[in-house]
């Protein structure tokens, strides 16, 4: 690639980081931000580099760069939060760094003498906020499968409702069966503090992930490992403060749970700023207001993080079911105990696993024939990609498997090919 010039280099990373599992719109604002974070090595890289997770050998194959080269390259990536590696029955895995969650956020959590942190803040403020050009392309289609889902404060349960909550709809749960920890700054918290919006008195320290997803943090220096205890300590002071819990949106092994602010938190202000009510997954919960109990102070309303809910003097509030998380921060704030959650009539849709989350949501977002035939350089992949790509685009075909009577028979298809392919290693996420 050593014809092309840097700007046309920075928009193949940037196409290429727009295929991955979330898209991400290339335009001038992402060419600042690539240009600013990745070497040209660094991008030339990523672009030969193939989608999905893979071993070292393969990556040194497919880019046809020295083995011991590409090692200390993917290195350096990783500790940049630029390349995400995981460690999977004791064999190192590596794949490009999807813009969120990997770019944005491990970015603003890096600390040190080479980022200029403020920079950066605007750099990420431009592209994602200036416009709704993001959250667009990831969700005016309707799309159900989230990065994130919501889990509710469990304190506010009614009984006939708590006993139908399952595990992994518990924040205390998730913490007791996880087995490693880690803590780091808050993207969104971090960015907003430097473009002087952070309005809130949260701690800039408070992002929190579990098991592999800790465990690459914690090598790569972008956070601290915690104990259990200090985890659960966390869960109590976002409680304390009304923080919504936003969850890795999985049953199993779920790898991250973010403590969310209305006036910082990019997902909620998907919501919020932009009106699109799916760039987070609901809890099973909905809350209801027993007018008998409700003073009409309003204070629910006001700690609303998305605004979900009106108010006028003198009146019960109304919540907007449309647009509720099922969070429960508005019962945490209500003196007189009249809010309680009880139990959606219609259930999300959570994927079981993390592998059955990427199937999904590439299928949703256009870009799955990429995780299917992932190798850039081969002609074979290429010319399947094109293939499967236009035929997934069928909007018939993408609500058939994305559908209740499919779904499930899908998955298992995909799941058999990736072990056929020798890719079985993804299944285990």
């Amino acid at each position: 690639m050593g014809h092309l010039s840097s700007k046309d280099l920075y928009k193949k990373l940037g196409n290429k980081i727009d295929g991955l599992t979330i898209r991400a719109p290339y335009n001038d604002a992402l060419y600042n931000i690539l240009k600013y974070l990745y070497s040209l090595e660094e991008a030339e890289l990523i672009v030969k580099m193939p989608y999905g997770l893979s071993r070292l050998e393969r990556i040194a194959a497919s880019t046809k760069t020295n083995k011991d080269k590409t090692n200390r390259r993917l290195n350096q990536l990783c500790s940049k939060g630029l390349v995400i590696d995981l460690v999977i029955k004791g064999v190192r895995y590596y794949m490009p760094s999807p813009f969120v969650i990997g770019i944005f956020e491990f970015s603003m959590m890096r600390a040190g003498a080479d980022v200029d942190m403020k920079t950066l803040a605007h750099l990420f403020h431009e592209y994602m906020s200036s416009s709704d050009l993001f959250f667009a392309a990831n969700l005016k289609r309707g799309e159900r499968i989230g990065l994130a889902r919501t889990l509710a404060h469990e304190g506010l349960l009614e009984e006939e409702s708590f006993v139908e909550v399952l595990d992994y709809e518990k924040a205390s749960e998730i913490i007791e069966t996880s087995n490693k920890f880690s803590l780091g700054v808050c993207s969104c918290r971090h960015e907003k503090m430097h473009l002087g919006e952070k309005k809130c008195d949260a701690p800039l320290e408070s992002c929190t992930s579990f098991g592999g997803a800790a465990d690459y943090l914690i090598r790569n220096n972008l956070a601290k490992e915690i104990s259990k205890e200090e985890m659960k300590d966390l869960l109590e002071r976002s409680r304390e403060k009304g923080l919504v819990l936003n969850a890795d949106n999985v049953k199993k092994n779920v790898s991250f749970m973010c403590h969310c602010c209305g006036c910082c938190c990019h997902m909620l202000q998907g919501i919020s700023r932009f009106g699109y009510a799916n760039t987070v997954v609901t809890s099973t919960q909905l809350p209801y207001i027993n007018a008998e109990k409700c003073n009409k102070c309003g204070k629910c309303a006001l700690s609303c993080p998305i605004k979900a809910i009106a108010f006028e003097k003198h009146k019960t509030p109304i919540i907007d079911e449309t647009y509720c998380l099922g969070c429960g921060v508005c019962g945490l704030r209500c003196s007189q105990e009249a809010i309680k959650l009880k139990t959606r009539k219609q259930k999300p849709l959570y994927p079981e696993t993390t592998f059955e989350r990427v199937i999904l949501q590439s299928l949703e977002r256009g870009t799955l024939q990429n995780q299917l035939f992932d190798d850039v350089n081969k002609i074979t992949h290429k010319f399947m990609r094109g293939f499967l790509g236009a035929f997934l685009k069928l909007s018939p075909v993408k609500r058939a498997l994305l559908s209740d009577m499919l779904r499930s028979r899908f998955l298992a298809s995909i799941k058999t090919g990736a072990r056929l392919k020798g890719r079985g290693e993804s299944i285990d996420l």
